[in-house]
């Protein structure tokens, strides 16, 4: 059912409409087929660049959309309600960018974004490794300076996109001074000695690739530095915390499809003589489900608020990563439950969206991780 949203201005409003009806002409029909066969759909990114949905949240001179970051959610909210490895591959994308647009200098910003926001390429985030995950201090991959270029050596994980994306924002160790000793490189998805592993085999978002990648004396020029060394980590978790407020939004987006089958099945699913959806047994189920999305909604336009106000958003983003993904894994299997026997089969969506729900709780810092950031926040008040 559609989502009645309060928009700041006509554009909003006019974006909102376009990106509904790519999400139902050109995403939801075939997003069952491609997860299935772990087919990743590059054409539909190429789609959302000559749409103009590749670069909503940054500056209209460098090729952006120069919307604010609500609005720019509730885009990311259509899309992974109609297509979940979508929405979440342009969260990766938008936080990918994010180190350039506001730590890069006005030459790097000139010369790499525009393309990079415009809709011809794709970014990665390259930060997690084997031993390093919620654990980002404790990376190893080293870039060694030598005259006017950084020699990388290490091996990645989990990065989604890899192998496909054109430019990956890595952090890598620059000196042995713990987390101060990391920085941020611009590479690009060319460079010799960057390679991708073998795909992740997950139980959900099949169409996403997710890869390890490794460097062998990959050659990054020294003019792809952003921001200064030791900067890398500050870097990464500033670009994590608008990075989980587009997480949750793609939950959010997962939850409302749910939901929104739920209810669809139970208006036609007829037993003893009538819909299910008029039995009090599934009727209060669907209604703790829509108190559970509308809540969750709220929680990540609050974030966004904040974050377009220009105040600190922090607490706010890890509320909404942890509020919304639990959400979205509650809602998506209690639409299994509303389908029953029907939800445990392929031949209804439900399977799909509780095995993708998963690993929203997962990525973008797990949510006890968020837990404990939010403590951390509550301590310091």
């Amino acid at each position: 059912m559609p989502v009645h949203r309060l928009l700041p201005t006509p554009e909003a409003t006019d974006l909102l409409a376009l990106t509904r009806e790519i999400a139902r002409d050109e995403l939801a029909g075939r997003a069952s087929a491609d997860e299935a066969a772990e087919t990743f759909p590059r054409d539909v990114f190429r789609l959302l660049g000559e749409a103009g949905l590749l670069g909503l949240p940054y500056p209209e001179e460098y090729g952006g959309g120069a919307q604010p970051y609500g609005v720019y959610l509730q885009v990311l909210e259509e899309l992974s309600s109609a297509w979940m490895t979508v929405g979440v591959g342009l969260s990766v994308h938008t936080m990918s960018c994010f180190p350039l647009a506001h730590f890069g200098t006005p030459e790097q910003k000139q010369r790499w974004l525009p393309e990079m926001v415009g809709g011809g390429l794709l970014g990665a985030f390259a930060l997690s490794e084997p031993h390093a995950g919620s654990d980002a201090a404790a990376l190893t991959t080293r870039a060694v300076r030598q005259d006017d270029a950084y020699t990388v050596s290490g091996a990645k994980a989990w990065i989604t996109h890899g192998g496909v994306a054109d430019f990956y924002t890595l952090m890598a160790r620059t000196s042995d001074d713990g987390a101060r000793g990391i920085s941020c490189l611009l590479v690009d998805g060319r460079t010799p000695g960057l390679t991708a592993g073998t795909p992740e085999h997950k139980m959900g978002l099949t169409g996403s690739l997710t890869t390890p990648l490794y460097f062998e004396d990959a050659l990054v020029p020294a003019e792809r530095l952003i921001g200064n060394e030791g900067d890398g980590l500050k870097i990464a978790l500033c670009a994590l915390d608008s990075g989980r407020l587009g997480i949750a939004a793609c939950a959010v987006g997962l939850a409302q499809a749910a939901l929104d089958l739920a209810v669809d099945y139970a208006k036609q699913r007829r037993q003893f003589g009538r819909p299910i959806i008029e039995f009090q047994g599934v009727e209060f189920l669907l209604a703790d489900m829509a108190a559970a999305v509308q809540s969750a909604r709220a929680t990540y336009l609050d974030g966004a608020r904040r974050r377009d106000a220009g105040l600190p958003f922090g607490e706010q983003a890890s509320v909404a990563k942890l509020v919304a993904t639990d959400a979205a894994m509650k809602v998506t299997t209690d639409a299994v439950q509303v389908l029953g026997g029907a939800g445990y089969t392929r031949d209804f969506p439900a399977e799909r969206f509780m095995r993708e729900a998963k690993v929203l709780q997962i990525f973008e810092g797990t949510n006890q991780i968020q837990r404990m950031l939010i403590a951390r926040h509550l301590a310091r008040a």
